[in-house]
Formats: C-alpha cells, structure tokens, sequence
C-alpha cells in the first residue's frame, strides 16, 4: 500500500496524541502513563524530524514518528532517538514499516549518522520493524524502570547512517 508522509504539524496533534495514548495503553510501547501536552511534546522533538502517515485519501492520521536528540552536547550531535507509534486497527499492514523508512530518509538528510530506539522486549513488533530497517540489538537495560509499579526491560537498538557520518 502506498501511505502519504508528511510532516507532523501541530494541527495533526490531537490525532496524534490519540495514537499515543493507545500505545501507552498497551503497556509495551513507554514508560509513560499519560500523553503530555502539545506544547511539552514539541519541545523534546526534533522540529523537522517527526512524521505522520496518513491513510490513502490523505485524511486520517494511521500514525507517528519523531526524533528527540539523545543530548545537548555536541559530541551527541546527530544521534537521535526514535518514537513511532501506529493506530491500533493499522498494526500489521506496513504502515510503520513505511514510516520508519522514510524516518531515515528525513534523518539522514538532516545529518543524523546515528539512531538509537529502547524497546520493551515484549514489543516484538517494533523489534520486527527496527531490525527490517537495519537497526541491530546492542544491549539490554535490565530493570531499568517501574511501569505501574512493575520492574520492566529495555532492550536497545541502533542504526548507524551508511550515508551521513
């Protein structure tokens, strides 16, 4: 299937923040146990690298993905860590698979030479989608944060640029 990409501009928010909201009710996409205001999100996202995918007509949000730089320093300066979350009903059709690649395109032309992603070992999927896309298992976070009071994992990934770098 062919899905418009476009850049995520804040009058996709409420879409957006609805897909989000369900990935936290699914226990296995983050930490996080309420989405946070427009306003806090943009600000701990790159401003050019997030994403939306829209169904064929271009008209519904199926999707998101953003980049938050892993640090202030400018050492870290083209590392960037990935969030991408897709709507519940259009899990399995390709659509994040079509979202991450263009993720990295955008990155990339941006001057990212590396991306990182910390996924709940449970999250086969988002492992399934990150490993197609070249991004490889270097480790793994044992217990590293409660979710509803329960110790959870974090397994990590990365991708470097073949292009940038």
């Amino acid at each position: 299937m062919n899905y418009p990409i476009e850049r995520l501009h804040k009058y996709h928010w409420p879409e957006v923040k609805e897909i989000y909201e369900m990935g936290i009710e699914t226990e296995n996409a983050t930490f996080a146990t309420e989405a946070p205001s427009w306003e806090i999100w943009s600000a701990t996202h790159d401003l050019v690298c997030r994403l939306v995918v829209l169904d064929e007509k271009g008209e519904e949000v199926l999707g998101f993905a953003a980049i938050s730089p892993v640090s202030n320093r400018d050492v870290y300066d083209g590392v960037g860590e990935t969030s991408i979350y897709i709507r519940g009903d259009v899990r399995g059709k390709g659509v994040g698979t079509a979202l991450l690649s263009e993720m990295i395109r955008v990155t990339e032309n941006e001057g990212y030479w590396m991306l990182q992603a910390g996924i709940f070992p449970e999250n086969r999927t988002s492992i399934k989608i990150h490993e197609a896309a070249g991004f490889r298992k270097v480790g793994k976070r044992e217990r590293i944060g409660k979710l509803n009071g329960v110790w959870r994992d974090v397994e990590l990934y990365e991708r470097r640029s073949e292009v940038v770098g």
